[in-house]
């Protein structure tokens, strides 16, 4: 990878030429990752068992103008995972970036969570990203490099929180370990492995939040900079850890929670 030029630093932020695959890019923070790396020069891939919802963010012209496409893929499937990766890479000849942003959230006390639905959890959000990380970085190998990001939470952190949510903490908080692991058995590759954190983010997942204003003002009130994020207000730390300017940083996790942790 190239160095950066100190006299034009914000090409170290391009592209251009690259391939990325966003899981859970049909919606809310994937599209919007997806979107950003888009401008960035990037052909995106949005992986996503939505498939039509895939297809229709990636003929929006918004965000690619003719470079991103959708791929089916469903991150507990492993059989589907390997098909996706072989078939970008035989369509693209290469495979530079990963962002592993598929993720789901089952809010249960823990003596009342079902067994089925930690392992859920788990299936999507640990053991999703373990095998995509897993067969792009075969491909990643091959070609003599490249960079994954795991999204993680601030829950990776913390326990708290309004409610309740276990399996979610749980999963999230080993995504982070598994995080440092991949980024010290891959450096020898010349893959660098980083997480993003984000706080409570304006996407479906918490929808349901959004919708009760008590709920909403809750959460603002635990944050010092007093608000949610946007998914806008990720895409700069994802874009960051996959680009030239961050060539020293892997086994990293980046909060982006408003100043939530530094409570």
């Amino acid at each position: 990878m190239a160095e950066v030029d100190l006299k034009d630093p914000l090409a170290a932020f391009r592209l251009d030429g690259e391939v990325a695959v966003v899981t859970g890019g049909a919606n809310g923070l994937g599209r919007a990752i997806g979107t950003a790396l888009a401008g960035a020069g990037a052909i995106v891939v949005l992986a996503d068992h939505e498939t039509a919802a895939a297809r229709a963010a990636a003929e929006d012209s918004a965000l690619g103008r003719g470079r991103a496409e959708a791929r089916a893929m469903d991150v507990t499937d492993e059989a589907t995972i390997a098909h996706v990766f072989e078939a970008v890479v035989a369509a693209h000849g290469r495979l530079d970036i990963l962002i592993n942003n598929a993720g789901i959230a089952l809010r249960r006390p823990a003596v009342e969570l079902e067994l089925d639905d930690w392992h859920r959890v788990m299936d999507v959000n640990l053991t999703g990203v373990f095998l995509c990380a897993r067969h792009a970085a075969r491909h990643m190998i091959a070609a003599g490099g490249g960079r994954i990001v795991n999204m993680a939470s601030i829950m990776s952190f913390s326990g708290g929180g309004l409610y309740p949510n276990i399996s979610y903490q749980s999963s999230k908080g080993a995504v982070l370990n598994l995080t440092r692991a991949l980024a010290v058995e891959w450096a020898p590759h010349n893959i660098r492995v980083n997480a993003v954190a984000p706080t409570w983010t304006r996407t479906r997942l918490i929808s349901g939040f959004l919708e009760q204003p008590d709920v909403v003002a809750a959460l603002e009130a635990m944050m010092p900079l007093g608000r949610l994020a946007d998914p806008e207000d990720i895409v700069g730390a994802v874009l960051f850890l996959v680009s030239r300017a961050a060539a020293m940083v892997t086994g990293h996790t980046l909060p982006v929670d408003g100043g939530f942790l530094a409570q």
